[in-house]
């Protein structure tokens, strides 16, 4: 585990470059980052979670056989098109998501919680390792009753399977928005895949990932 100091140093850090080389693009990247509900297009789904930093959850979502698309973004919360500074500050009540739109008919969603309970620590509230704050929460926003079932039963799944020593606190709660984050933050990890955060903290979560989820990857 990344000690949380040096977390929120290469954060810091990281943001600081990342912000002063869009300073630009603001005004663009918040147009683009309006609230979303996303259509799914026919024989496709759209399912919204958060399982700590988005830059670690995308990563491995991205690569699973019958995912289409992941963005990365903000849900949860009251303020309009937050951007990630106010997100971080943990009052906006967002919490850091991705928006998986997939094909349920190469991957089904049963599966794709199974493996979301599994790829980060669904017991921590308000915290997923070194990072810690309600934006971090383990959340699943589900958009219709269909949705709520199977997350509520791959609940019960799992703790049955003692799969966690502790019991799971993920908040189950209803879909109400999505706001796409800056431009900068998606497909993180596979652009920025040298940055300390990338190689201290995610880099051996996708390693753990890959193989153990190895059949379900996508061909290369």
């Amino acid at each position: 585990m990344v000690p949380y100091g040096y977390t929120i140093f290469f954060k810091t850090l990281l943001l600081g470059t990342l912000v002063l080389s869009s300073a630009l693009k603001d005004s663009v990247i918040m147009s683009q980052s309006k609230n979303r509900t996303a259509t799914a297009a026919k024989g496709t789904e759209v399912v919204t979670l958060g399982g700590g930093c988005f830059w670690c959850i995308e990563a491995a979502f991205d690569e699973l056989e019958g995912v289409e698309r992941v963005e990365s973004g903000y849900s949860g919360g009251s303020v309009a098109n937050p951007t990630y500074r106010q997100v971080c500050t943990g009052t906006t009540g967002h919490a850091e998501v991705i928006q998986i739109t997939f094909d349920p008919g190469v991957i089904s969603l049963k599966e794709l919680l199974e493996i979301f309970f599994t790829v980060h620590d669904p017991t921590t509230l308000n915290r997923q390792g070194p990072d810690i704050g309600p934006q971090y929460r383990s959340v699943f926003f589900y958009r219709n009753q269909e949705q709520k079932s199977t997350a509520e039963q791959v609940i019960k799944e799992i703790q049955a399977a003692k799969v966690w020593n502790a019991p799971i606190v993920t908040e189950i709660a209803p879909f109400l928005g999505f706001y796409k984050a800056e431009d900068y933050h998606q497909e993180y990890f596979k652009l920025s895949g040298e940055q300390p955060y990338c190689r201290l903290v995610i880099a051996p979560k996708m390693a753990k990932f890959r193989q153990h989820y190895r059949d379900k990857l996508k061909k290369k």
